[in-house]
């Protein structure tokens, strides 16, 4: 098919526009931590790359080909961001894939990002939409993430909190969300909405290999207000501590949970290349 396009008025080449990534959302992608370059988590990553797979229909990829790939574009950098995209490839117009449907690997490196020093949390407006059958699974589409970064633009705020549209508490815009109460660490069920991160996977496997797992459950923002202390987790903050969420503060001397630390630990130790999911 051919595409006659304008691009800001000017005519341009149009191929692009069958990526079903761009058209659709239809794909999925990993953010992954590089530390003398070599990746942290890299087979929980390719774990979920393969569920999402599963999930979205697509056909899994070649991770012997994956792992050579992000290596050869990571060597020489000690510290970084790969992402990586497994898209559903180009489709004319239309929702249908087309019969032999060819995903498209792409990898990018960035930069390791300038994290905050002192985590502060404020209460995003928009909701989650609740897709159980999409719950879980990294896929391309954020556009609910997107709507409720955009609600501030206050440098002393990283992150909000969303809900989802029964009002509980899913989880942060990027992040995953840990509440301690005594002894007890309590974090949202993930079954409408939201993300499995690959760091919150960590903390509940040390759970079960404890005397005391993670609680995963339905959360209330009393249940935030009320909690001894609030973590946020994902693949390049590793494991952080909230300081302040809205007119809530936290007791930063209060005692770390275990389990928090021990994954602390472990979510930057960079891994070999593993070359299978």
């Amino acid at each position: 098919m051919q595409h006659n396009v304008l691009i800001e008025g000017v005519e341009a080449e149009g191929g692009w526009l069958r990526e079903r990534a761009f058209q659709f959302g239809d794909g999925l992608f990993e953010t992954i931590a590089i530390i003398d370059q070599k990746p942290c988590l890299w087979d929980a990553h390719m774990a979920r790359l393969a569920e999402g797979c599963g999930r979205l229909r697509l056909p899994q990829p070649d991770f012997r080909r994956l792992s050579e790939e992000s290596r050869r574009l990571c060597a020489g950098h000690p510290r970084a961001v790969l992402k990586l995209y497994w898209t559903a490839g180009q489709s004319e117009r239309g929702y249908r894939r087309s019969a032999a449907t060819r995903p498209r690997r792409i990898l990018c490196r960035t930069e390791w990002p300038l994290t905050s020093q002192g985590w502060t949390l404020r209460q995003c407006e928009h909701r989650l939409g609740e897709a159980p059958a999409l719950a879980g699974i990294k896929h391309l589409n954020r556009l609910d993430q997107v709507i409720a970064r955009s609600e501030w633009e206050d440098d002393g705020v990283a992150e909000g909190l969303m809900l989802g549209q029964n009002e509980r508490v899913v989880c942060g815009t990027m992040t995953n969300i840990f509440l301690q109460q005594g002894q007890t660490l309590h974090t949202p069920a993930i079954d409408g909405a939201g993300v499995h991160g690959v760091v919150r996977n960590l903390v509940l496997e040390l759970g079960r290999r404890s005397a005391n797992p993670v609680q995963i459950g339905n959360v209330t923002l009393d249940d935030v207000r009320a909690a001894d202390a609030l973590y946020l987790s994902n693949s390049l903050i590793g494991v952080v501590r909230v300081r302040r969420y809205e007119s809530t503060d936290y007791d930063l001397d209060a005692i770390e949970h275990p389990l928090i630390s021990e994954a602390r630990g472990l979510c930057h130790q960079p891994q070999p290349w593993s070359q299978g999911q």
